[in-house]
């Protein structure tokens, strides 16, 4: 075989190598629930909030646990209220915050603070010196999720009824400077962070949505949270998530 010939072929090689390796990198993310029910496990946060750090470090420590996104998932949403101290938190969004003023409107009251944990929909005033929730006994319907590249999730849900589905991206291994505010001098340290969100109706058990492309840098890790709620509800059916990379 010339030089000539040889080079082709290890071109040719080269392209079906390629492209067979993206087209499995293209495969996409499956999760899926089992027929109990997932907890969601939601921590109401802000790089402002002194007191914050070591609720998100327990919330940190659940990448470890063997009941990730099996018997919990969790997730933390970073709110705006404490920017007003001088440090503006890269994660926080007025929606947070109306979500966890939503809870509080749903408890009786109108006041919120941080950290907060929230479980199934219930305030969880001891979680960080708990353990992680384990299995619950509770028979839900199965919840199934197909993550494309793109941010394109596909939802089946085994139950009928008036449902939505919230869709979450989660950042991990994210690190954070903070130059003012009462976390001014420190190094945070953040995991399951909402990063985007979106809320689809479902029709028949099924939805499709897209999750819009996070422009947070220095996220070493992505996961993807999901859970139903009856419409216009918090409180969550049925829950279930993984990693993306």
């Amino acid at each position: 075989m010339s030089n000539g010939s040889a080079a082709l072929t290890f071109m040719r090689l080269l392209l079906l190598f390629l492209v067979a390796a993206t087209t499995a990198t293209a495969s996409p993310a499956i999760f899926s629930s089992g027929l109990n029910r997932t907890h969601l496990v939601e921590l109401y946060s802000s790089e402002g909030c002194s007191s914050c750090p070591p609720a998100e470090a327990w919330l940190g420590n659940l990448r470890d646990a063997p009941g990730l996104w099996s018997d919990f998932v969790p997730l933390a949403f970073h709110v705006s209220y404490w920017d007003r101290l001088g440090w503006t938190d890269r994660f926080a969004g007025k929606e947070n915050t109306a979500r966890q003023y939503a809870y509080a409107r749903e408890w009786g009251g109108e006041s919120v603070y941080t950290p907060e944990f929230v479980l199934d929909g219930v305030e969880w005033r001891t979680a960080s010196q708990r353990n992680p929730p384990s299995r619950s006994i509770e028979k839900a319907a199965l919840l199934s999720v197909q993550y494309e590249a793109g941010g394109v999730c596909r939802v089946n849900y085994a139950e009928t009824g008036d449902c939505e589905v919230h869709v979450a991206l989660l950042g991990g291994g994210i690190v954070s400077e903070v130059r003012a505010g009462e976390n001014q001098g420190s190094t945070l340290r953040h995991d399951f962070v909402v990063l985007a969100m979106q809320t689809a109706q479902l029709k028949g058990g099924t939805a499709e949505l897209s999750l819009p492309e996070s422009k947070v840098k220095g996220v070493l890790r992505h996961a993807l949270a999901v859970w139903v709620t009856r419409r216009g509800e918090l409180t969550p059916r049925q829950a279930t998530g993984g990693w993306l990379d």
